[in-house]
């Protein structure tokens, strides 16, 4: 008994010791969304010399609703960053009722988007909860990576350092 309990503990210990954390790579990923106005945007649409800012989301996930309440009164901060909102899923409408409840037509550095069932950028960031944001120097090189419980003000403070 004694043998089968150290093997198991010897087990354990081994795939605790093998577990790795994920580390996104250090560059944007090679996204293709279709917008709500029916247009393919890749990274090559973007802004050169300017930040950007990536949001992987759900227009029915609760908290990347609750996320972009906490972000609007704070839009104009966020001017100078190119934001990208990719999600997965497909139906256009959705995503057109996500943009125009937070009235985003009004803000041109902001981009919504579907990447279909391709799953491309969610596998590129192994994105396992909504949102997640990657943010991205005016050279296209990582600052911040957000995986969990989005702040406010950690956005602002990436954001603001750019």
């Amino acid at each position: 008994m004694k043998k089968l309990v150290f093997f198991l503990c010897l087990i354990a210990a081994v795939s605790c010791s093998s577990a790795q954390t994920f580390t996104p790579p250090p560059a944007i990923p090679p996204y293709k969304i279709l917008t709500s106005d029916s247009v393919n945007i890749t990274p090559a649409n973007l802004k050169k010399d300017k930040a950007t800012m990536i949001i992987y989301f759900a227009p029915d996930c609760s908290h990347c609703q609750h996320l972009m309440f906490e972000l609007k009164p704070h839009m104009k901060e966020l001017k100078n960053v190119q934001v990208i909102m990719i999600t997965f899923v497909q139906q256009i409408k959705a995503i057109q009722v996500f943009a125009r409840d937070f009235d985003l037509k009004k803000y041109p550095n902001w981009t919504v988007g579907t990447e279909g069932y391709t799953y491309k950028v969610q596998q590129y960031y192994h994105v396992a909860t909504t949102p997640y944001i990657a943010i991205y120097d005016k050279i296209g090189k990582p600052v911040k990576y957000i995986d969990k419980d989005p702040k406010v003000e950690d956005i602002l403070a990436a954001t603001k350092k750019l």
